[in-house]
């Protein structure tokens, strides 16, 4: 088995912004949204990291292992864009836990409303893709 090097170097990418954004948490204008976005940018670099060993045993078609590449890879990057700009932003519609009384411009809040969709999207249906995938194998 092969390690996918593409994913491992993005895996590895998402990782050091992840830690640049954690060392930057006390300039940002919502610190709480900026330490969630270097956690969930930790934990998606892990995810990468993962399938970028485990990628071959996937099984995925061509087609569909270039789909699922990008949905993975759109998710991780757009998650530490989404939370970077709800950070310097001061955004809270979409996060209200961590955006917890900050207040943005409604177009700053549909912004990240779109991104945090879309990469939750995108990420759901990446998995769902490969765990049909994982089961039909067994088959």
């Amino acid at each position: 088995m092969s390690i996918d090097r593409g994913l491992l170097r993005n895996g590895f990418v998402v990782l050091l912004l992840a830690f640049v954004i954690g060392l930057a948490i006390p300039i940002f204008l919502n610190p709480r949204a900026a330490l969630a976005t270097h956690v969930t940018g930790v934990i998606s670099a892990v995810l990468l990291i993962a399938l970028s060993v485990v990628w071959d045993a996937l099984g995925l078609a061509p087609s569909r292992a270039r789909l699922v590449r990008a949905l993975y890879l759109y998710g991780t990057y757009a998650s530490l864009v989404a939370g970077f700009l709800a950070a310097i932003w001061g955004t809270s519609k979409i996060t209200p836990i961590a955006g917890a009384g900050f207040f943005a411009s409604v177009t700053k809040e549909l912004v990240v409303m779109a991104i945090f969709v879309s990469l939750g999207l995108a990420l759901l249906a990446a998995t769902t893709l490969v765990v049909v995938s994982l089961f039909r194998r067994d088959e």
